[in-house]
């Protein structure tokens, strides 16, 4: 039989014994009987790094071995970290002395457990990298991720004061993460007294500690690239809490964004063979704005013409490519046929016109192709490259006779003329599907062949995705021309009812139904039952979109209440003494995790409510 060493705790009336690991196994009073192996992984690893820093709870069975009731995830780490640690193969083990006194130990291990304090988890963190322990290894002893490390090592850099008033709560973690984007100690701490009176916000701090930087999601950043910018002797500042990279040169960044749009609308001028070519710093110039400014006109594409082989062809390939993909030479041929169609500008025009080459927020290169400028239209106009302007035209007719045609009249006839078009259109049903179509997903511009308009109807909480994900059809925005004043909205119309019907049924389910608001409560009740809606189908609540804007008596509540559990029993007290966000999160995760569910030891019924859940006047 193996020796056993046993000890009594200083602290408390309690029995600690070392026991060989040979002896011990998982109780079933344990309710982690299923955990996740690459957690253990990295559990064994932290061990093997740092030893057993918390005991083990058991109960000792008729057999002599014990029963782990609380450390099932330590005893299975055990199991592999032993292979490297033969020290560990002999541990503490805290002793129950009854079934009753074990069961509680296991419940209040695995639903109470106080989790480390953040600027204590900071401090280790720091204590651990002084001694040029890697981030790797940091991760391996605490059992977390690498990038849990590099931003709590980020925490670390911050001044001693910083730590301290997250510490007593004088500031919140998200105030100290804002804090990290700068180096300078001095600037912190004067933004630290602001923050501790609350004077200052996330948003705030950061922009007094990097008030010129530039997001590297702005449109320059990306079009000049980081690469670029860096050898030029810019630099960067890595906000890990935000994912983001700060420019924190911008001098450099609009000299380099400058001198590449003035290299790229070069290159745009010469390949293209426009007479001249010009820059614009802003980020979607618009043709009204180009007319009223600088006096321009403007031509367009000249369409090109499908011969009768070519246009079957072409229909061809748009139904197979409704019913299935092409295969490379096919969308060639078809990408081919369809520039023949979307035309191209010829070179009387290229000889007249010009374009505005700019960068689009997405940091693209982008352009307004075509522009004529005012000392050039009249020759674009003797030459047939640009029409005359309606108005120079309705001048010279100034002297014609008065037309007999009041305008009473004339609107009793364009209404005629409405009526006669509405009555044909009735005999072509899908006709008027693909139009309104053709309008509801924004092809058709801020020209409406309908007399309909369309109010968005609000469908994004103000926490945006955080725990609601919509089916991709409603959040897929309408694609608009980018010159809805220009565009030929016949051939745009044409190309749109050559996809087909299914693809225009669908276009028109997806945007109706993003239209969809009903007032009446019979109807909305109605409707529902008919589409099976499920708010929880598309919205789980989580601490930011729910929890964390409750207050915390009510989470109390709601925590004692899905677990069907009395007011003094300890899981119940034990949550009741965390602090607010600590509420929130493990409410999240209760919703969230099944793993946890099962810990708890829910039953079907309650799982069943839990699954069903919504908070007062939302079902």
């Amino acid at each position: 039989m193996n020796t056993q060493t046993t000890i009594v705790a200083e602290t408390a009336a309690e029995i600690i014994e070392y026991v060989p690991l040979a002896d011990l196994y998982l109780s079933d009073l344990n309710p982690r009987q299923e955990v996740a192996e690459e957690g253990i992984a990295l559990l064994a690893d932290s061990i093997t790094a740092c030893g057993l820093i918390q005991n083990l709870a058991g109960l000792r069975d008729n057999a002599g071995k014990v029963g782990i009731v609380a450390g099932g995830r330590r005893l299975r780490a055990l199991t592999i970290a032993v292979a490297e640690r033969p020290d560990l193969a002999t541990v503490p083990v805290r002793m129950a002395a009854s079934t009753h006194v074990a069961e509680e130990w296991a419940n209040a291990e695995n639903t109470a457990r106080e989790e480390l304090d953040p600027v204590d988890e900071v401090r280790a963190y720091a204590r651990m990298a002084e001694k040029a322990l890697s981030i790797g290894k940091i991760s391996q002893a605490f059992g977390v991720t690498e990038a849990h490390v590099r931003r709590r090592l980020a925490l670390a850099g911050l001044p001693g004061p910083v730590l301290d008033a997250l510490k007593s709560e004088e500031i919140s973690m998200g105030q100290a993460k804002a804090m990290t984007v700068s180096e300078d100690h001095k600037k912190i701490l004067e933004v630290l007294e602001r923050a501790k009176s609350g004077w200052f916000n996330e948003y705030q701090i950061r922009s007094a500690l990097k008030p010129d930087a530039v997001d590297g999601d702005n449109r320059k950043a990306q079009f000049v690239g980081q690469g670029a910018y860096e050898a030029e002797g810019g630099t960067v500042t890595q906000d890990l809490f935000e994912d983001e990279t700060l420019f924190d040169n911008p001098d450099i960044l609009n000299r380099l964004f400058a001198e590449k749009l003035e290299e790229e609308a070069g290159r745009l001028q010469e390949d293209e063979g426009w007479a001249w070519i010009m820059t614009s710093d802003d980020s979607n110039p618009f043709w009204y704005e180009m007319q009223r400014d600088h006096g321009f006109a403007r031509v367009y594409k000249e369409e090109g013409v499908l011969s009768e082989d070519q246009s079957a062809r072409h229909d061809a390939l748009a139904d197979q490519a409704d019913n299935g993909p092409l295969d490379e030479a096919e969308r060639a041929e078809f990408a081919a046929l369809e520039a023949i169609t979307e035309g191209a500008y010829s070179d009387q025009q290229t000889a007249l016109a010009g374009a505005m080459v700019y960068v689009s927020h997405d940091g693209a290169l982008s352009a307004l192709r075509g522009l004529i400028k005012r000392e050039d239209q009249d020759a674009a106009i003797a030459t047939g490259v640009l029409e005359a302007s309606q108005h120079d035209a309705g001048a010279a007719s100034a002297d014609k006779p008065k037309s007999p045609i009041s305008q009473k009249l004339a609107a009793d006839l364009a209404c005629v003329a409405t009526g006669a078009r509405q009555h044909a259109a009735l005999r072509d049903p899908d006709m008027i599907l693909a139009l309104l179509a053709f309008q509801l997903t924004g092809k058709a511009g801020y020209r409406r062949p309908f007399g309909l308009s369309a109010s968005d109807v609000a469908n994004l909480p103000s926490t945006d995705a955080a725990g609601y994900a919509l089916d991709d059809r409603l959040t897929t925005p309408a694609s608009t021309p980018k010159d809805p004043f220009g565009s030929d909205l016949a051939r745009g119309f044409r190309a749109f009812k050559a996809k087909g019907m299914e693809h225009i049924m669908a276009e028109l389910t997806r945007h109706l139904a993003a239209l969809l608001t009903v007032e009446d409560e019979k109807l909305a009740g109605l409707i529902d039952k008919r589409v099976s809606t499920s708010i929880r189908e598309v919205w789980t609540p989580t601490a930011e979109n729910f929890f964390s804007r409750v207050g915390a008596a009510y989470l109390n509540s709601l925590w004692r209440e899905l677990l069907d559990l009395p007011e003094d029993h300890a899981t119940v007290t034990g949550f009741a003494k965390l602090k607010k966000g600590e509420k929130a999160e493990k409410l999240e995760t209760l919703f969230a995790d099944p793993a946890v569910r099962r810990a708890l030891g829910l039953s079907d019924a309650q799982e069943a409510i839990l699954a069903a859940w919504l908070p007062e006047g939302m079902g």
